[in-house]
């Protein structure tokens, strides 16, 4: 962000001046370091809430058999609070997603203009939501949630509060940038306005091509222009609605909070939460160790490691930067040692991650389950073949590309420090089995199940690890609840673009396109395979899945492809995309989390892309490597 460029002083009051520009900046830092405690601390009270909220409804239900029938009701509106004081923290902390590859290519003053103005668009949708979200929260005072009889608005108005607390940081922000790029981004932003406000008619007359204007040209420009998604979708629903509808937007609080508060999604942030545990009890580490113990000693035994670790901690964290951020720094060191490039091991690092995608419990399959009404259970068991057969192509490439020039100090492992690597990371390797068995078994629901592998870590933990730091437990609440709320945020704002695009009659256009696309099911599967790979790389994972899994998988269930077949198919390719530089966050992540320059690995990921690719045409193609153990 740019900072603060106080005016030049005047030469006689140079240390007076000096004195107020600092003391400025003081009493800016003053009010953000507060802003911070308002939003942060009510947003770790409600992660702690939910986890012991959701791990007493397990126990009461399984163990005393006796259902906690308010626990899902109290939950929710915790989720909904946590969702949106989440969404404060992110924006605070600069952490929704955002693209910045244009960004980054642009000379530093435009540079600057475009962070001010991906600080400015947020604020003034924010702005325009705020009342609407005000007037929706006090209309749902007279209805009552039915086991605990609160007013409806104790609820919905976590979505104003969360408003006001994305204001003050918004402008807090703005404070510490130049004057005249406050100047230049607020002339643009009433220059849209004004031509929207004239142009009004003339789009209201194009009918149903209007969308592309407001959907894709509008919502492109505030991507590309490092604008975070979610609000671009939010801002360009809002355009859409003003400019061409009667709908009071009243209408937009009400879709955002139905996108956020499916129950389902509450597993989002006890999974984020669970990811951050296994790394700190360094859970992860003995993993690591016992696939080093392994298969450090052959050829390329590293790389196996590197994807069997990736396999594991997905299945257990479901994020993927959680499960890149515990491995790399483990086994990245050594690789390095052994003479192997930087550039291939981020390669392999990144396509590691789009790999994992469908390993459960990941987020993206929670996410899709939740838009798309699939059985959370049926995803959980549908993606576990197919993340084997990618990592097997990424396995037999990885052999013949990654060359280990300094193997002459390692030595085979002994039958003795295989068995205490395994003995020590047994409860470790328990954590994929205890979630998976706890869901399939119907002790806890997909929900639940999280708390369970959070109490489960906590005392393994403590009494074996002897790995837990208490001072990381706040800062680490405070990470859980702003990337939660990011994605939430994303997924509230997609819900109410995709309420849109369907009330204009689009969903069912696309469905007839779609429907007559050639060669029936495998012409439809192949068009939805590039679909999500160029989604993937623009609009980031959850996004696009919210946004276009309502609307095409009735299409896939209409030309018989099955439901969990088909979301495998999308998942994989939309990891395939979000991995693919130069737009792919995942590709930027994975560089951040190995330390190593993306120009190191931009030219040297494509043959790992490539085989990602083809694997997921085999996946496709073979409908039983999702399918056949569903039963």
């Amino acid at each position: 962000m740019g900072a603060v460029h106080p005016a030049a002083p005047h030469a006689h009051g140079l240390a007076g001046s000096a004195g107020d520009a600092s003391g400025e900046k003081r009493w800016l830092a003053s009010l953000e370091r507060a802003l911070g405690y308002v939003i942060e601390v009510p947003a770790v009270i409600a992660v702690v809430a939910e986890v012991v909220i959701l791990l007493a409804a397990v126990i009461w239900r399984f163990c005393l058999h006796q259902p906690l029938v308010w626990a899902d009701e109290l939950a929710s509106t915790v989720f909904l609070w946590l969702a949106m004081f989440g969404a404060a923290a992110a924006l605070r902390r600069g952490e929704h997603m955002r693209m910045t590859a244009l960004v980054a290519r642009c000379s530093p003053e435009w540079r600057a203009r475009m962070e001010t103005l991906a600080v400015a668009t947020p604020c003034l949708f924010i702005a325009m939501l705020l009342w609407p979200a005000f007037e929706y929260a006090e209309g749902e005072w007279l209805i009552e949630t039915p086991a605990l009889g609160i007013p409806g608005t104790i609820r919905e108005a976590a979505l104003a509060v969360g408003c006001v607390l994305m204001i003050a940081v918004s402008v807090l922000r703005l404070l510490r940038h130049r004057t005249r790029n406050l100047a230049y981004v607020a002339g643009a932003l009433a220059l849209v306005a004004a031509a929207l406000y004239l142009a009004a008619p003339a789009l209201q007359g194009m009918g149903n091509w209007n969308l592309g204007f407001f959907f894709v040209l509008l919502l492109a420009a505030g991507v590309l222009c490092g604008v975070p998604i979610a609000f671009c979708f939010g801002m360009a629903t809002l355009c859409y609605l003003m400019c061409t509808t009667s709908t009071p937007l009243e209408v937009v609080p009400g879709r955002i909070n139905e996108g956020m508060s499916s129950l389902i999604l509450l597993a989002v942030p006890l999974f984020i939460l669970l990811g951050q545990l296994i790394e700190m009890t360094q859970m992860a580490k003995a993993m690591v160790a016992f696939l080093a113990s392994l298969l450090g000693h052959v050829r390329g035994g590293l790389s196996y490691v590197l994807l069997g670790a990736m396999m594991l901690v997905s299945g257990i964290s479901g994020a993927k930067t959680a499960d890149m951020a515990a491995v790399a720094p483990v086994l990245f060191p050594e690789m390095k040692k052994r003479g192997m490039e930087e550039g291939e091991l981020v390669s392999l690092l990144a396509a590691s991650g789009a790999m994992a995608e469908t390993i459960p419990p990941s987020l993206v399959l929670i996410t899709i389950g939740s838009v798309t009404g699939v059985s959370i259970a049926a995803l959980f068991t549908g993606g576990l073949l197919p993340g084997v057969v990618l990592a097997v192509a990424l396995a037999v490439l990885a052999r013949q590309r990654i060359s280990e020039s300094n193997l002459k100090d390692v030595k085979r492992a002994s039958f003795d420090v295989v068995l205490r690597t395994f003995v020590v990371a047994l409860p470790a390797l328990a954590i994929p089995v205890l979630i998976r068995s706890a869901v399939v078994e119907g002790v806890a629901t997909a929900t639940e199940v999280s708390t369970i592998g959070i109490a489960y870590t906590i005392v393994v933990g403590i009494l074996v690890y002897r790995k837990f730091d208490l001072r990381r437990v706040y800062p680490m609440l405070v990470e859980t609840a702003a990337l939660a709320g990011a994605i939430l945020f994303i997924i509230g704002t997609a819900t109410c673009m995709a309420w849109a695009l369907t009330q204009s009659g689009f969903s069912h256009s696309l469905a007839q396109m779609m429907a007559q696309m050639p060669g029936g099911k495998w012409g439809f599967l192949l068009i939805s395979i590039v679909t999500f790979i160029v989604l993937g790389s623009v609009l980031e994972g959850i996004p696009a899945m919210v946004l276009f899994g309502p609307l095409l998988f009735p299409i896939a269930r209409q030309l018989g492809v099955h439901e969990v077949h088909y979301a495998m198919v999308v998942i994989l390719a939309m990891g395939i995309g979000l991995f693919a530089p130069p737009f792919g966050l995942g590709y930027y992540s994975a560089c951040t989390i190995g330390r190593v320059s993306p120009d190191a690995g931009m030219r040297k990921i494509w043959p790992y892309l490539g085989a990602l690719f083809a694997a997921l045409l085999v996946v496709a193609a073979i409908p039983w490597i999702s399918i056949g153990f569903l039963g």
